[in-house]
């Protein structure tokens, strides 16, 4: 035990402090996310195995990102640490700069961060916790690989959950509680109009959160919070999201709007389903 909190204050130091006082409010940008390398890249020494374990990666294809400068630009003030980084990966997943299948080490995130090691790597173990990633022992964590059948097992969750809840609130909450979430559907309008899926996925959770808050149930929020967040996790080797399809995501979150208010449940139904089901964001 004694050995394993040597390695991991040995790993602490490694990592740039964060919040020195000499230090600035932000990080220096960096340029983005680059193209999958080819080459085997330099491992940290901590991070290394045996040469046989190196040359086995490298025969299956897989490498550690280990440059810091491959982070796009990424900005970390001195309080929620954990919890900025934690929603800058996620950025970087739903915008594809965190790539399925690739591997990236705590100790360059933190460096490009300027922090400690410790609260990357606690942000990383969240991600595994919701499935974005997988830990891998003395490397890093690799970036879930998510296939078309998982997408579509989420939908169906998430239709049987919330299906049932808009159909009792669109019953019972009046019309001006609609309109008041309106300035939320042209928040995703905006952001598919500008092809910016991350901000989109972004603003469509927004958009969840707020109908089915009206529900006043916490723990129905949390769930299906969770499952949407994991339904927006990039698939394998996923072609360029279409910028049609995500103008028609956010075409139908006033749509949906528009027979609430209506009260007409066999289109709420309909378009609650269809936008599981057909969203690819």
């Amino acid at each position: 035990m004694e050995q394993g909190a040597a390695r991991e204050r040995a790993t602490e130091r490694s990592s740039p402090p964060f919040g020195d006082a000499a230090r600035a409010e932000s990080v220096r940008p960096g340029p983005p996310f680059p193209e999958p390398y080819t080459e085997p890249v330099r491992v940290p020494e901590q991070a290394r195995g045996t040469d046989a374990a190196r040359g086995a990666e490298h025969a299956r294809g897989e490498h550690t990102h280990d440059d810091p400068a491959a982070l796009g630009p990424r900005t970390v003030r001195r309080h929620s640490v954990r919890g900025q980084i934690l929603e800058a990966l996620r950025t970087a997943l739903v915008g594809g700069e965190l790539r399925p299948g690739e591997v990236y080490s705590a100790p360059a995130l933190a460096e490009r961060f300027g922090v400690s090691a410790t609260p990357v790597r606690e942000a990383m173990q969240r991600l595994a916790v919701e499935g974005a990633v997988e830990v891998v022992p003395n490397r890093g964590f690799r970036v879930t690989e998510r296939t078309p059948r998982e997408l579509a097992e989420l939908a169906e969750v998430r239709a049987l959950i919330e299906v049932p809840v808009m159909l009792r609130l669109a019953r019972t909450v009046p019309a001006a509680r609609w309109a008041e979430l309106r300035p939320l559907a042209e928040a995703t309008a905006t952001a598919a109009a500008r092809g910016d899926r991350a901000h989109y996925a972004e603003t469509d959770r927004a958009f969840h959160r707020a109908v089915l808050s009206l529900a006043g149930n916490e723990q129905l929020l949390a769930v299906a919070d969770d499952l949407h967040r994991r339904s927006q996790w990039p698939l394998i080797s996923a072609p360029a999201l279409r910028h049609g399809v995500l103008v028609a995501d956010a075409a139908e979150h006033t749509a949906l709007l528009d027979a609430l208010i209506a009260q007409d449940l066999t289109v709420v139904q309909a378009l609650v389903r269809e936008h599981f089901t057909g969203s690819e964001c």
